[in-house]
């Protein structure tokens, strides 16, 4: 019986957050692919971009010019060191690229399996339980 003898249940408070636990038995390994080759494509292409930056940062500062005076003083002048034919920036972003892309096909593949695993490691304890609230 409820405080006012008519034998309705009073309501909760409607301002109190609500909280409900759930638990995320299975990742989708699929739906995992597709997130982390998404977000592994943003950061290539975020390394490109950085690397492109920072190369022309340098090159502003005479960073590359230096380096290969400082060699040449060291080595001689009739030494046949070149260190500006190796940091150009088509180089750079050649070698940049290729590991954005290794990396992408790396994070994509290694997205994929964490889902895997996830699901038989779940499958085993139960998964990941969460409680929510709606503040």
């Amino acid at each position: 019986m409820s405080p006012t003898g008519t034998g309705v249940k009073a309501r909760p408070d409607l301002g109190a957050p609500r909280r409900i636990r759930l638990a995320v038995n299975r990742i989708d390994p699929w739906s995992a692919m597709k997130f982390s080759l998404l977000l592994s494509l943003a950061f290539g292409i975020m390394m490109v971009v950085a690397s492109i930056v920072f190369w022309n940062v340098l090159d502003g500062l005479n960073v590359f010019t230096e380096i290969d005076a400082m060699v040449k003083d060291i080595l001689g002048e009739e030494a046949e060191v070149n260190i500006l034919q190796y940091v150009e920036l088509s180089r750079v972003i050649s070698l940049t690229t290729i590991i954005a892309v290794v990396d992408v096909v790396l994070l994509t593949a290694i997205g994929t399996i964490g889902a895997f695993l996830y699901n038989v490691v779940a499958s085993l304890v139960g998964g990941l339980h969460l409680t929510l609230t709606d503040d």
